[in-house]
């Protein structure tokens, strides 16, 4: 198909509503639903897990399955209807005209074949190229989405890569017919928080190379922010505002995306003084919507009578006609007004030490070819000397990209591994060589884990009540089942869950919803140390603050110990005391959260807080993008672990940090830094993020 220059909207979504049909119901998926996307644009389209964002993304692609079906309004791209097109006419322009990114990039790699040979295809099938200019041409697109050794690469399989590396291959597989629209489906939810940086600035210089146009969708305000120019809110299949992103984010007028803004946490925010403000209430089902405004049961300014009586069009917001809301009340609403906030909460006083880890190291034996074993083995160093400390009513953070030891040592503590090397002591007591099996009951209440993915930790086929209840009786808690379940009920209360749902099935709840019941299984034998391994990742941003601020609360009430694995480092900020920043087993810093968030910091958390998106146009950031990935465990860099990606070596005179493991030396009173920069290096240090005031 020959691409034409074409200078009207590249696609044009014109009041489109899709519906997918089951046996008993029509259930609609998106409703009266218009965006445009210009030549060279990007727009951004946000909103909750549900909202119909990926099924607007699959109706432009024309994929909506045997029971999906557009029922009304239109979708054309560069001029034509595409429910007009045949089905040959849709194949040409699938993958040479309008390509996808999906979330999940193994989804879109054949495991069995060459990643060469699987770039090459696109144009060979599309364009008819021959084989040696479909070579050349993946090799150019290799260089492009800047992977190393692009030879290599083209040679390697899928499983060769790390998980960033594959997103970029599959990005370059999208731009190989060089595309004029580019649909992008969470593409670096899966992916560490530099790796996302790095991926989100090669989207935004492909854009300008290639000119394409693209549809980006997330529900991270702050990776739209700095990916596109225009913006769309979805709320339970409709627009509720669109916009600019100067508009949107700085003169919001809409209550559902101020409510967004107030559950995600920016600079400012803090746990105590200005907590976070959940979303009251829950997302509606599909076939349960209210009557009238979608987000009328949960929004501020309802008024019955007014926002219940009929459904509510989408407006031009008065005095700017690119900017829409679909609100009646828009113009009566103060918008500036300070948020009514919560009770503002008395931090509870940090107590004694509980935990100590003193020079912790874990090693792993492997086989140097895991798939056949046999041959030599090889060590991989998980945790290198790790020390640190928490007390009760603390929350210590945990930080650091995937690889770099932060799940091992929650192993070890939770005793599902044993030490190396090194102590962990539990009230004076190294547990850290005895198995979970060797444990005393009290030990294993004592320390307890909220996982990451609340659908994996619950048995599909036990009621809720049944999963705390069993955790009751392992703990020897309650002398008769009646106790038991008077315990289980208060503990539903402890987390916030109607006791009606001591019945339910884990299907029958949301993410949030099961992620509670996580943690009311985790206090069920009055847990003393919860580790929280990424527990809000998996969750939307209004869940999340519903979430962390239960665990504050159960925190409060509980005097726990918390320590919080993340590499979200703005929820880090908002919620913890003290922060620990590991890299490669490695822990390269740890002082207080406002010691590791100010300068002078460790050249790899100025990195870091350098990566993390921040939805908020008043921020200024200092731009630093990591090259590489993190060494392999299996074979690390000789010196500083941190050495291969740093961008202050050159400042250290001759070559100490490739040849010395830096030593730990402090720069204020708990502040201690792994690094061999000099002190005026570090005086040196400039804010990586700043909050410019508004004229």
């Amino acid at each position: 198909m020959v691409k034409t220059d074409y200078d009207g909207p590249i696609l044009e979504i014109d009041r489109l509503s899709i519906s997918f049909f089951t046996r008993l119901r029509e259930i609609p998926a998106v409703m009266d639903f218009s965006a445009s996307v210009m030549p060279g644009e990007a727009l951004g389209l946000v909103g909750e897990s549900g909202c119909g964002k990926s099924t607007v993304a699959l109706g432009v692609m024309q994929d909506l399955g045997k029971n999906g079906r557009v029922v009304g309004g239109s979708i054309k791209f560069k001029g034509r209807d595409l429910s007009e097109m045949t089905p040959a006419e849709l194949r040409d322009i699938r993958g040479s005209e309008i390509a996808m990114i999906y979330q999940e990039p193994m989804a879109s790699l054949n495991p069995a074949m060459r990643i060469g040979q699987q770039l090459m295809e696109v144009p060979m099938i599309h364009s008819g190229m021959s084989e040696k200019d479909a070579r050349a041409r993946a090799l150019q697109v290799v260089t492009d989405v800047k992977l190393p050794d692009p030879e290599r690469i083209l040679k390697a399989y899928p499983h060769q890569l790390s998980g960033g590396q594959q997103q970029r291959i599959v990005i370059a597989m999208a731009l190989m017919s060089e595309p004029s629209l580019l649909i992008l489906d969470e593409p670096t939810t899966a992916l560490d928080v530099t790796v996302e940086a790095a991926v989100v600035e090669l989207v935004k210089d492909l854009g300008k190379k290639y000119g394409t146009s693209m549809l980006f969708i997330s529900h991270n305000l702050g990776l739209v922010l700095e990916t596109c120019d225009r913006i769309c809110v979805m709320y339970s299949g409709e627009a509720v505002e669109r916009g600019s992103i100067e508009d949107v984010f700085d003169e919001m007028q809409h209550p559902y995306t101020q409510a967004l803004f107030r559950s995600i946490p920016l600079p400012g925010a803090d746990k105590n003084t200005r907590p976070l403000i959940a979303i009251p209430g829950n997302f509606p089902l599909p076939h349960e919507r209210p009557k009238g405004c979608n987000f009328g049961p949960r929004c501020d300014y309802f008024q019955a009578g007014r926002c219940d009586a009929a459904p509510i069009p989408m407006e031009h917001v008065r005095g700017d006609d690119r900017h829409h809301t679909r609100c009646i009340r828009y113009d009566e609403i103060d918008w500036k007004a300070p948020p009514i906030l919560a009770d503002v909460k008395s931090k509870g006083a940090v107590g004694d030490v509980i935990l100590r880890m003193d020079k912790l190291k874990k090693y792993y034996q492997v086989a140097a070819n895991a798939m056949f074993g046999g041959g030599n083995t090889k060590v991989v160093k998980a945790n290198e000397e790790l020390t640190f400390e928490a007390r009760e009513s603390e929350t210590l953070a945990i930080v650091g990209e995937s690889g770099c030891g932060k799940s091992t040592f929650a192993k070890v503590l939770m005793g599902l591994e044993t030490a190396t090397e090194g102590q962990v002591l539990l009230d004076g007591k190294n547990i850290g060589d005895v198995p979970i099996e060797r444990r005393t009951t009290q030990n294993v209440a004592d320390i307890q884990m909220v996982f990451q993915n609340p659908f994996d930790t619950l048995n599909p086929s036990m009621t809720v009540g049944r999963q705390i209840i069993r955790a009751l009786e392992i703990f020897k808690i309650g002398k008769n089942e009646a106790e038991r379940r008077q315990r289980m009920l208060e503990l539903l209360d402890l987390v916030k869950l109607p006791r009606e749902f001591a019945t339910r099935m884990p299907r029958q709840l949301s993410g949030g919803q099961k992620q509670r019941v996580g943690i009311a299984r985790a206090f069920a034998g009055d847990a003393r140390i919860v580790v929280a391994d990424e527990p809000v990742s998996a969750l939307d941003v209004s869940v999340q603050a519903a979430v962390t601020d239960l665990l504050m609360e159960i925190q409060r009430e509980q005097k726990t110990t918390l320590l919080f694995i993340s590499h979200d480092l703005s929820i880090v900020r908002y919620l913890s005391d003290r922060v620990m920043v590991m890299y490669l087993g490695h822990v390269v810093e740890l002082g207080t959260t406002d010691q590791v968030f100010a300068p002078p910091y460790h050249p790899y958390t100025e990195a870091l807080l350098s990566a993390v998106p921040i939805a908020d146009t008043k921020v200024k950031k200092k731009h630093i993008v990591l090259e590489g990935d993190v060494p392999s465990a299996m074979n690390p860099p000789p010196g500083c672990p941190f050495q291969t990606r740093c961008r202050w070596k050159s400042q250290v005179p001759g070559d100490l940090c490739e040849t010395v493991v830096p030593p730990l030396r402090f720069l204020a009173e708990g502040h201690q830094v792994k690094c061999h920069l000099s002190q005026e290096k570090f005086d040196e240090m400039e804010p990586v993020i700043e909050v410019v005031a508004a004229e």
